[in-house]
């Protein structure tokens, strides 16, 4: 779509809060069109608030095959994400309907986060710090208490499934700590110094730390299981930075619970946000945050510019990033 340099497209932010909460400013889509954003958009809001918009962006809410039947002026959708599973792109490429995602934004936030969540479990920083703020350590008959074992990284093995950006960069963290790497990734890349690719089922088996960096696919849905959590070491410990039905979450309950795995360390659910009776939050040593490993300012930054960028590209008849072939 080149537009018409007299007309200002209608530019449609359905759910922009998580990428912008107060902290970044919309000044870059502003200047392209007629701009609203709202916060958050439930369902029964979405056809009203993008009706009349011809670019429409989305972080987590669903635009349905139905919904884009039903927005006649519509010419683009853009994710503010990685992945686009809200949206049906093939009801989109069918109307000509370029969709398009956020690549590569957050590959230093999640790798950080990764280790965020690894080292609390090596050295329950915060449990620490809580128990000596309520005088624990004042009363301590002798110079230093811990309580759980303390866990030192160098000569570990780190298991790395998926091999892409953020997979790559967690590894290279890995290795300055003096972790041993070995990866599994589908479909196999080339071979890389410090790095032993092997089977899946032999990461489970070897690594000390098997963390996890894959796409949601039918192929990848519930690959940790009993099974394969069955095969890792239970000293081991499991890290989910990436999506949260990678995981079959009463499998990984049962095995924290009894023993088989020594922690976990998760930032997704399968359900986000999840129910009160999610399985995990009962778990032994399981560590879950709120889908954080994303959102720092910076990555959010990065976002944000590439969002301006793609629909800048889209207006000038050039599109970027797309992801349904249009």
């Amino acid at each position: 779509m080149t537009t018409n340099p007299t007309t200002r497209p209608r530019i449609v932010v359905l759910d922009g809060f998580t990428l912008n909460p107060g902290d970044l400013d919309w000044s870059g889509l502003q200047t392209l069109g007629e701009f609203t954003v709202h916060d958050r958009t439930p369902p029964h809001e979405v056809m009203p608030r993008a009706n009349g918009a011809q670019i429409v962006l989305t972080n987590k809410t669903v635009l349905d095959a139905a919904v884009i039947a039903a927005l006649p002026r519509l010419r683009y959708i853009g994710v503010l994400a990685t992945g686009y599973n809200v949206v049906d792109i093939a009801a989109a490429a069918a109307r000509g309907i370029p969709v398009t995602n956020t690549p590569g934004y957050g590959t230093p936030a999640v790798a950080q986060h990764t280790f965020a969540l690894l080292l609390e479990l090596c050295h329950h920083v915060g449990h620490h710090a809580a128990t000596t703020r309520e005088g624990r350590w004042c009363d301590s008959p002798d110079f230093c208490y811990w309580d759980f074992p303390l866990t030192e990284l160098a000569g570990l093995t780190l298991g790395v499934v998926g091999y892409g950006a953020i997979g790559r960069a967690v590894a290279r963290i890995g290795r300055a700590f003096g972790m041993n790497i070995i990866a599994h990734t589908e479909p196999p890349c080339a071979p890389e110094d410090g790095v032993e690719f092997v089977p899946l089922d032999d990461v489970f088996r070897r690594a000390d730390v098997v963390t996890l960096h894959c796409p949601l696919t039918e192929a990848t849905r519930n690959l940790v299981n009993a099974r394969r959590l069955a095969l890792m070491k239970p000293t081991a410990f499991l890290i989910n930075t990436s999506r949260g039905p990678l995981v079959a979450e009463q499998d990984l309950a049962d095995a924290l619970n009894a023993g088989r795995i020594a922690g976990a360390g998760l930032d997704v659910l399968a359900v986000e946000p999840p129910g009160r009776t999610n399985p995990l939050f009962a778990a032994k040593n399981c560590l879950i945050t709120p889908h954080i490993a994303w959102a720092t300012r910076a990555a959010r930054q990065r976002l944000m510019d590439i969002a301006v960028a793609n629909v800048r590209a889209f207006l000038a008849g050039q599109p970027q990033n797309v992801v349904n072939g249009v």
